[in-house]
């Protein structure tokens, strides 16, 4: 048995496919070609100096921000959103989402930048969570942290050093975070894209979920948001087990 949904697009010959594929190629490359002006641009912003030396946590205890650069010159920062006193199931399944996707940096090192992620969670609830996830990256706490190195989370953030000063040169959030997460232009390059209730379909195609509804399953892998759920990498984790709550007991930052 088939099942066939009424409004797919046709069904047609190689050769036809191929001349539809190559229609579509010319927004491609003209997409693609924007996108490098874009970058051309962003190398251009004006930059925000700040103090290297405001004190982050680490595993080491305080340390400035300027040892998040590890002695290079360029600096990339994932801001997760925490939550106190969550267990490691109750944290936020968007930063997990974009965390997730960088478990090695070392074509941003052999380009000369370095990553790191902050979080405005207590040193001691975050080392606790980075242990469970199996992070390698470098983790900071900055709590209490105003300006460029600290601030609001969800965001990524780019930094400049200059010997010992050091520049805010990009920032971005929001759907701008999605360029960090390869799985995103891979889904959209599948017939049902991310199955989300926003996007453009064909007629008759699956219907669309609410946003970023998969990124939190329950232990039989259904994607859900409810209490019996994490974040979906979680599971993979030793020790994971069914949870009857998210245990949110902190608020929000």
């Amino acid at each position: 048995m088939t099942t066939s949904h009424p409004g797919r697009p046709p069904v047609v010959d190689q050769a036809t496919w191929q001349a539809a594929r190559d229609e579509l190629l010319l927004r491609e490359k003209a997409h693609t070609r924007e996108g490098d002006a874009i970058a051309a641009a962003r190398r251009r912003l004006p930059m925000v100096e700040f103090d290297g030396t405001v004190e982050v946590t680490g595993p080491d205890g305080p340390v400035p921000f300027l040892s998040l650069f590890q002695g290079r010159d360029e600096l990339i920062v994932y801001k997760h959103m925490w939550y106190d006193g969550a267990p490691h199931q109750g944290q936020c399944e968007g930063c997990t989402n974009a965390a997730w996707n960088l478990k090695d940096a070392v074509y941003l090192h052999a380009r000369g930048v370095s990553f790191a992620v902050v979080t405005t969670g207590v040193w001691d609830e975050v080392a606790a969570f980075t242990a469970f996830m199996g992070y390698t990256q470098p983790w900071y706490s900055v709590r209490g942290v105003d300006g460029p190195a600290g601030g609001d989370m969800g965001y990524l953030s780019v930094y400049l050093r200059d010997g010992d000063r050091v520049f805010l040169t990009y920032s971005t959030t929001g759907r701008g975070t999605e360029l960090f997460n390869g799985s995103f232009a891979l889904l959209d390059m599948t017939p049902y894209g991310r199955r989300e209730a926003w996007q453009d379909n064909p007629e008759g195609w699956p219907e669309g979920h609410q946003p970023c509804w998969y990124w939190r399953s329950d232990a039989d892998g259904n994607a859900t948001g409810d209490e019996t759920s994490r974040p979906v990498p979680q599971w993979t984790r030793p020790g994971a087990t069914p949870e009857k709550t998210l245990g949110r007991n902190g608020h929000h930052h």
